[in-house]
């Protein structure tokens, strides 16, 4: 059984900046198990002199350690280590990563960890797969580029899948031969410092990886403003994203990628297949992890001649998931990782019921032994000027809309804002594509649903929903700039070399 108690799991408190867990001097910030509500921990907050320390910690950890300059197998090396270390603690990583997170064990310990490490071997195997190329010049000129890191990269990462998509930021950036300063959400912050120290005992030359426990607004400030930060990555809501955008622009000109927010269509058509498989793909993208996923598959477009079956089995489907804490292994439906956003779903819910939208099941949030919870909710009977279908709701509310055509199908899929994923589903492979091909969206499933374990397809948005890829090689290939090499052959030379 993976089931744990909560109350004997050993935290980490503090930032990590130089190889160490560090004392920083800000303003207390209370970390609270969304469970049952209790405080697991305060930190106190790292300031803008934190900050300047963890960044200088990272410059001098590249001049010393030589890690942008030496061979790249080398780096390769160090992390598969760490990943072995990875493996070796996943039960102790994957409670920290439960325990004050949305994250429920049997994921954490059956899909979260052992991506982490796949994540860690496959960017060690990118060290050295970045060639530069050759080009066509005149006779005694060489024109070629070579690919160098940018140095220091802020990652700024979320709190609904914390430690799997903080590694998607560090993991390449470092195989690129970068230095890293993380800041992950101070809601979710103990499996992140546990993975830092694990990289030191691995061989990261100390400094080379910090790790700040902050908020947005100072420490996250703070660190995206840094004249000595080169590159800045950052997931989490568009409004925050185009904060980061400007304030990387004012302060350095810096280049960024955005993985930001979405609202994902699934979309139907009458002849998919396996109506029973799809209902239980819908009904999960709806309930794990509560709906707390950017790629949330929470728009359902179906056509009329299959709705009411599948409609039908979604509600069989989220009426069987089991609500409790994160550290219990049957738990299928965790917590809203804290009280505002459980009144933000909650808010947009009657918003969209005093639009007209009619509840199929759910509705309301309640509490569960302490902790803030929203009960899988199915709504219809909306169109698309309706909140609920309209904005990021991030939680387990599902819209339904019907459709009788294609080109209708295509227009309730398309949304104004977001472009981040979308579903298709349908056994005519020419109507796949020509759909797929007409979603604004950077990921189209087809016939499926979510990225499983997949660590080698680029994942980013369109639109609102962002730029840069995060996974795959496009992830690796973004942490370093090309440089071009022109080489002109000394002619007067070239004349009076011996002959043969």
């Amino acid at each position: 059984m993976n089931s744990f108690n909560p109350d004997s799991v050993s935290i980490d408190r503090s930032s990590f900046i130089g190889g160490e867990f560090a004392a920083t001097g800000g303003t207390a910030i209370g970390v609270f198990r969304p469970s049952d509500g209790h405080l697991a921990c305060e930190f106190r907050e790292a300031t803008a002199d934190c900050v300047d320390r963890a960044v200088e910690s990272a410059r001098s950890a590249l001049r010393v350690s030589g890690w942008s300059d030496i061979a790249p197998r080398q780096r390769a090396a160090v992390m598969r280590h760490w990943a072995s270390l990875v493996d070796e603690h996943r039960v102790e990583l994957a409670r920290l990563e439960s325990l004050c997170s949305s994250r429920p064990i049997a994921e954490t310990m059956g899909r979260d960890l052992p991506v982490v490490a796949e994540l860690l071997r496959f960017y060690a195997e990118c060290a050295d797969k970045s060639p530069g190329e050759v080009f066509d010049t005149a006779r005694g000129i060489l024109s070629f580029t070579q690919h160098e890191p940018y140095g220091v990269v802020a990652a700024i990462t979320p709190w609904n899948v914390p430690l799997l998509l903080a590694t998607a930021k560090f993991a390449p950036a470092l195989a690129a031969g970068n230095a890293v300063v993380l800041k992950p959400s101070e809601l979710t912050p103990f499996a992140i410092l546990r993975i830092a120290a694990l990289g030191v005992r691995a061989g990261v030359p100390p400094g080379l990886f910090n790790v700040l426990i902050g908020s947005g607004a100072i420490t996250g400030n703070a660190l995206v403003r840094h004249p000595g930060v080169g590159y800045v990555t950052f997931t989490g809501s568009t409004q925050t994203g185009v904060t980061v955008m400007c304030e990387a622009a004012q302060h350095g000109i810096k280049p960024v990628s955005l993985e930001l927010g979405g609202k994902s269509p699934q979309l139907v058509f009458d002849d998919a297949p396996d109506v029973a498989e799809l209902a239980s793909l819908v009904a999960a993208s709806l309930t794990r992890n509560s709906g707390q996923i950017c790629f949330c598959g929470s728009r359902l477009i179906v056509q009329r001649g299959i709705a009411d079956e599948l409609i039908a089995r979604v509600l069989d489907e989220v009426r069987a998931v089991q609500a409790g804490p994160t550290w219990h292994e049957a738990t299928t439906l965790p917590p809203i990782i804290s009280a505002d956003q459980a009144n933000r779903i909650d808010a947009i819910v009657k918003r969209a019921k005093d639009a007209g939208a009619q509840t199929l099941v759910g509705g309301k949030r309640f509490e569960h032994k302490g902790g803030q919870f929203f009960e899988p909710t199915v709504l219809t009977g909306m169109d698309s000027t309706n909140d609920a279908v309209r904005s990021e709701i991030f939680g387990p509310v599902l819209t339904v809309q019907v459709f009788d055509d294609y080109d209708e199908g295509l227009a309730l899929a398309a949304h104004p804002t977001y472009g981040l994923a979308a579903g298709v589903h349908t056994r005519d492979i020419d109507k796949a594509l020509a759909s797929a091909r007409e979603i604004e969206a950077g990921t189209v499933w087809v016939n499926t649903y979510g990225r499983g374990n997949d660590v080698v397809s680029p994942f980013g948005g369109f639109k609102q929903s962002g730029f840069g890829k995060d996974f795959g090689l496009a992830a690796f290939d973004k942490y370093r700039r090309i440089k071009n090499l022109y080489i002109r052959a000394d002619r007067d030379q070239r004349r009076t070399a011996p002959r043969a």
